[in-house]
């Protein structure tokens, strides 16, 4: 028995240090699964690491080393990220490109979204980011070398002022987009199914009445997934933020808002894949993320909102003003949250952490039974005066 355990001691380490030895030379691979996203480094917390963005399937990546879990990519000469080796697989069958050029471009638009493609040689790996003052997109598209000649406008842009490219160094040639309006409604990337064809697709601004907002609100957790319970009271976060989600759904719709899409409405386990998966395929025009917050000091207090991309915080800056007016004092407002809710850059999003369930003078409000009327009362008000800018 002591020589199977030794030999099986010396097997495992083995293992991980061979999972761990450098690569010689770059290997081509390309992305898989469900949501498979790059990160900046190796670091991680309760929220996994720090992400650089979501990423299509099928895109072509230069793998230069290996970690125990993540693979080591070159984006770019000056730039690296890394990414789960379950994300990725091995290209057996295709050698690198001495140059990877771009084609020409078009601009259109439909009813509810401007459009720019640009046609491809291989479905490479991108990056987008927001700025504000004035509002603006900027996307890296990595490997490839600029061979456009020129950029078709078609139609008028509702929500695209203008759009123009730099080749920003080798390997990096940036794509910008001047926006129109004073709210980023949020921009989706992704490759044609049948082609090389990649789509930068912006949301129009819908109508300023919030009577035609399409709505989403998720309650936190479910299922197997408990999340935080109450110090003194005991009650679990995945039920109470049924309960407020609930709330909000009939505030909204009380307001004469239609369109309301609820991630769950029962208690059940829901992945954070799944969640996102139905907000994509739903589209809505925002969404309202609630749960309740912990900490391990009882004296900790306060109600707070948080977002990760710039673009997306004046919604989260509208509501917790709202919040700090039903009598909850403030914890704050919280940016780069790397939370999987606030990773999608296709619509608005907040998450309201309502109140402090660790909190005696919070927990007493959250089990307060007008409570949950109030909060939605003040979301509906927050999305309210923040959509109307």
């Amino acid at each position: 028995m002591r020589s199977i355990i030794l030999s099986l001691l010396v097997f495992n380490i083995i293992s991980i240090f061979s999972l761990a030895q450098p690569i010689s030379k770059p290997i081509l691979a390309r992305t898989q699964g469900v949501l498979p996203f790059f990160e900046y480094g190796p670091g991680d917390d309760r929220l996994g690491g720090a992400k650089m963005t979501y990423m299509d399937t099928g895109v072509l990546v230069r793998v230069i080393d290996s970690l125990a879990s993540d693979y080591i990519i070159e984006l770019a000469p000056n730039l690296k990220a890394f990414v789960a080796k379950s994300s990725v697989r091995f290209e057996t069958n295709q050698s690198f490109k001495p140059y990877y050029l771009s084609g020409n471009w078009k601009t259109y638009s439909d009813d509810r979204f401007d459009y720019i493609t640009i046609a491809m040689p291989d479905r490479l790996p991108y990056r987008s980011s927001m700025q504000v003052n004035p509002n603006r997109l900027i996307i890296d598209l990595f490997g490839l070398t600029s061979n456009t000649n020129w950029i078709t406008q078609t139609g008028i842009q509702k929500e695209i002022r203008n759009t123009w490219y730099e080749q920003l160094e080798n390997g990096v040639l940036r794509v910008y987009v001047d926006l129109k309006g004073s709210i980023h409604w949020g921009h989706s990337i992704y490759y044609d199914t049948i082609s090389n064809k990649l789509t930068i697709r912006v949301k129009q601004a819908p109508p300023k009445n919030i009577k035609q907002l399409f709505v989403a609100v998720d309650a936190g957790h479910g299922g197997d997934n408990s999340g935080a319970a109450g110090d003194i009271s005991g009650k679990l976060e995945k039920e109470l933020t049924l309960l407020y989600a609930k709330a909000l759904e009939k505030e909204l719709k009380k307001a004469g808002i239609k369109h309301v899409y609820m991630t769950r409405t029962i208690d059940t386990t829901l992945s954070m894949p799944e969640r996102i998966k139905g907000l994509k395929d739903t589209m809505p025009d925002l969404l309202i993320s609630i749960h309740f917050n912990s900490s391990s000091v009882d004296t900790v207090k306060g109600t707070s909102t948080f977002y990760r991309y710039i673009g997306f915080r004046p919604l989260t800056q509208s509501i917790l003003k709202q919040m700090k007016g039903i009598g909850l004092t403030e914890f704050g407002n919280v940016g780069s949250f790397n939370f999987a809710l606030s990773g999608p850059t296709d619509f608005p999003n907040c998450l309201v952490e309502v109140a402090f369930l660790s909190n005696p003078q919070d927990e007493k409000f959250i089990l307060n039974k007008k409570n949950p009327d109030k909060v939605a009362k003040a979301i509906r008000a927050g999305i309210k005066d923040w959509s109307q800018q």
